[in-house]
């Protein structure tokens, strides 16, 4: 096993619990997105995702489209760009406070002064990934990581787009430690080279994968993938 350059984090069942999204911030861009297609109608971002949603759907209200997808949990672009921007509110507002799972931020912080490189890989855009991470109840965390990646660079089940983070942070994909709870996103890291962990927290009810690394928590995955890092005692 190669020595670990950089980690790479997804976020939903990772780090933050699953329910924070399925019962916070999904609900709160439900009910933000109406007003929110009609004051910030000019807002460049907003004339994108309006765009490609009347691009693929021509006969469909906007709105309707994007309801659809919401009830679907869809993780379409155009509805990950126009939630950011309602999150957006939330969080400068100071409605939404991410409350991430109490392992993550001193593992974050023992990698991060220990020298680790971090990123972020999230379906979520990468404007709310920052978000996120710099409103969470315990203060900004945005300054651990050194890039957050979305699907802009591609699916997260395609090989292809951990190759291509890989040649961005400019490290080999070997060098990499993938950590998400979602099978077929390990499995396509897996195929891209990429060492891999998945994270399976009993509060969200994740099933361990077969054949695949697994870890209760980052401590855990921490101890496993980088044996000589100090881990904090408690978490």
């Amino acid at each position: 096993m190669s020595a670990v350059r950089l980690i790479l984090l997804d976020i939903e069942g990772t780090t933050l619990p699953i329910a924070f999204v399925r019962d916070v911030l999904f609900p709160y861009a439900a009910r933000a997105l109406p007003d929110l297609l009609r004051t910030k109608a000019e807002d460049v971002r907003v004339k994108v995702a309006l765009g490609d949603i009347a691009r693929e759907f021509p006969a469909r209200a906007p709105l309707d489209v994007i309801r659809d997808w919401m009830a679907r949990d869809e993780k379409t672009a155009p509805l990950k760009t126009l939630q950011g921007i309602a999150w957006e509110a939330g969080f400068h507002d100071g409605e939404l406070r991410a409350t991430l799972y109490p392992d993550v931020l001193p593992i974050l912080r023992a990698w991060h002064d220990a020298g680790m490189r971090l990123a972020v890989y999230s379906s979520g855009a990468a404007q709310a990934q920052r978000l996120l991470y710099g409103h969470t109840q315990e203060g900004d965390a945005t300054g651990f990581f050194e890039a957050f990646y979305d699907l802009g660079i591609g699916g997260k089940k395609i090989a292809e787009s951990y190759a291509e983070i890989a040649q961005r942070a400019g490290v080999l994909p070997g060098a990499i430690l993938f950590l998400s709870d979602v099978a077929g996103e390990l499995e396509a890291a897996r195929a891209a080279g990429c060492q891999i962990c998945q994270i399976v927290r009993p509060e969200d009810g994740t099933v361990a994968a077969p054949g695949v690394p697994h870890a209760a928590d980052l401590r855990e995955a921490a101890a496993a993938f980088t044996p000589t890092l100090a881990v904090p005692a408690t978490a």
